[in-house]
């Protein structure tokens, strides 16, 4: 990440990481028109898992993932429970009556979260901040602490969040004795008229009591996964977004593809060989139509793509989550 001082702008460190600009948008829309849109699936109708949720909180002992919906992670871990960038709104889009509509409900509802004590959020985009979860949590869970990428903390203050702490990349901190380190991503951010790429975006890290979780948050592929494994692994889950990838020419400098996924994965472990291999959880699909793959593809693709490159050891105890409650 680099900053332009004199205007607070930042952006990707690598080469064709700026995202298409309106011309090529434009582009896209002609496409559409051209095209036949692959068919939503029904309202409801991807199969779900009842959620176990431990409450208030699980043992210390215990750590567990509940995936929610598009990015929206429950991860009870060391007795604290922690929750990445949550979206429970119908629409993400400024409004709620037009935009992207959710296929599927959240798999949790945001007054059964229990006592939050770490929400983690990724960047300023509608599918990953959500303002009417932002102030229901701030109300509800008054205790929370917001980890953030630099400059999205003025976006949540004025929602009634508090206790917030905005990093850099490869910055850290230590909460609750969880240590939380934000990691590069390559995307941008945008959420209103002027604030093109002024707060930052990231992934992030996290540590607590021997346990080590790995949330990408919201990117295409970039060169530094291996880095973030070799500094912050070894990982015992890693949620990494498969899904908003076509059309490749205009998502590819934003988006991971299934197999890029799987790359991603690969490099997150490759610095560590001897450790057991991360359970792998595949973020950001299913919930919202944001772009023009079928919906139901991203977990078949990365899947096929996950056993073409001999991941799937058919244990049982680690590998490639194939549903998410």
């Amino acid at each position: 990440m680099t900053q332009t001082e004199q205007q607070r702008r930042f952006h990707n460190p690598w080469p064709n990481s700026e995202p298409h600009d309106w011309r090529a948008l434009l582009r896209w829309a002609r496409e559409r028109r051209s095209q036949t849109p692959a068919q939503s699936p029904l309202r409801g109708s991807f199969s779900v898992a009842t959620p176990a949720i431990r409450y208030p909180r699980a043992s210390s002992s215990d750590f567990t993932a509940t995936w929610i919906g598009h990015s929206t992670v429950l991860l009870q871990v060391g007795g604290l429970n922690l929750l990445t960038d949550p979206v429970f709104s119908q629409r993400a889009f400024p409004v709620q009556w037009m935009g992207p509509r959710r296929v599927m409900d959240p798999g949790l509802a945001l007054d059964a979260l229990p006592p939050l004590n770490v929400v983690l959020l990724s960047h300023n985009h509608y599918d990953h901040l959500d303002r009417p979860a932002v102030k229901s949590i701030a109300k509800g869970h008054p205790r929370t602490t917001w980890i953030v990428p630099l400059g999205l903390g003025g976006y949540i203050r004025g929602w009634g969040a508090r206790d917030i702490i905005e990093l850099d990349w490869w910055q850290e901190a230590t909460i609750h004795g969880l240590r939380v380190t934000a990691t590069p991503a390559r995307h941008f951010s945008n959420r209103r008229l002027g604030d093109r790429n002024r707060s930052l975006w990231c992934g992030f890290a996290f540590a607590l009591d021997g346990k080590r979780a790995y949330f990408a948050g919201d990117t295409a592929y970039h060169p530094e996964f291996n880095e973030i494994g070799a500094r912050c692994g070894p990982f015992d889950l890693a949620m990494i977004p498969i899904g908003a990838y076509d059309p490749r020419w205009f998502m590819e400098r934003v988006h991971a593809d299934p197999e890029e996924a799987v790359r991603i994965y690969e490099d997150l472990t490759a610095p560590h060989p001897e450790a057991p291999s991360p359970l792998m959880l595949g973020i950001h699909w299913g919930t919202f139509r944001l772009t023009d793959e079928p919906m139901d593809e991203p977990p078949r693709r990365t899947g096929a793509r996950w056993r073409e490159a001999g991941l799937d050891d058919g244990s049982g105890s680690r590998g490639l989550v194939k549903r998410g409650g």
